[in-house]
């Protein structure tokens, strides 16, 4: 008798992917991080300060989940618990850095074009608009810097409260304080 491929599941349904996750199928996990991981990029991408701290928070969050997948009990969507362990890994991070922080060279670097010539070159196209670009760029770079500056604990619940959307009492329980 001759083995008859299976066909995949499609994971129409959350349930659907969290049993094929639980059962520890490989393709559930992949079908997770091409779903989620964009979105819980960008989550990362808000609470850490450069794309591979936020890279790696990612990946570290996304192997305890897959950890921990056995401990989801469903009170909420599987999406919603992904967020709550980035966030979770991102102030686990932001803790870490604050007790050992490290300066990166990076804007001391000189920074070259895909051709070779140097990207600080007097050689810059302008455009109608590159007064407004540079307002613009300006505007932002204040708000982040005064973003910064900020004490954690403060920043973080601007973060949770204003970019992330929780709810008073959702960031004070994630924040172990009282609203």
């Amino acid at each position: 008798m001759s083995a008859m491929a299976v066909p995949h599941p499609s994971w129409e349904t959350e349930e659907q992917l969290v049993t094929g996750l639980r059962s520890g199928d490989d393709e559930a996990f992949v079908h997770v991080v091409r779903r989620y991981g964009g979105p819980l990029l960008a989550t990362a991408r808000r609470y850490l300060r450069n794309e591979e701290d936020a890279r790696d928070v990612l990946q570290e969050s996304l192997l305890r989940a897959h950890q921990a997948i056995a401990r989801f009990e469903g009170g909420s969507t599987l999406s919603t618990w992904l967020h709550r362990i980035v966030i979770n890994s991102c102030l686990m991070r932001l803790r870490r850095t604050r007790r050992h922080p490290e300066d990166s060279i990076e804007e001391l670097l000189p920074g070259f074009l895909e051709e070779g010539h140097s990207a600080g070159g007097p050689f810059v196209s302008w455009r109608d608009d590159a007064m407004a670009a540079l307002e613009r760029k300006e505007l932002c770079a204040r708000v982040r810097g005064a973003i910064d500056r900020l004490p954690e604990t403060y920043r973080t619940v601007l973060l949770l409260r204003d970019l992330e959307e929780l709810d008073t009492s959702e960031v004070a329980g994630l924040l172990g304080v009282t609203e």
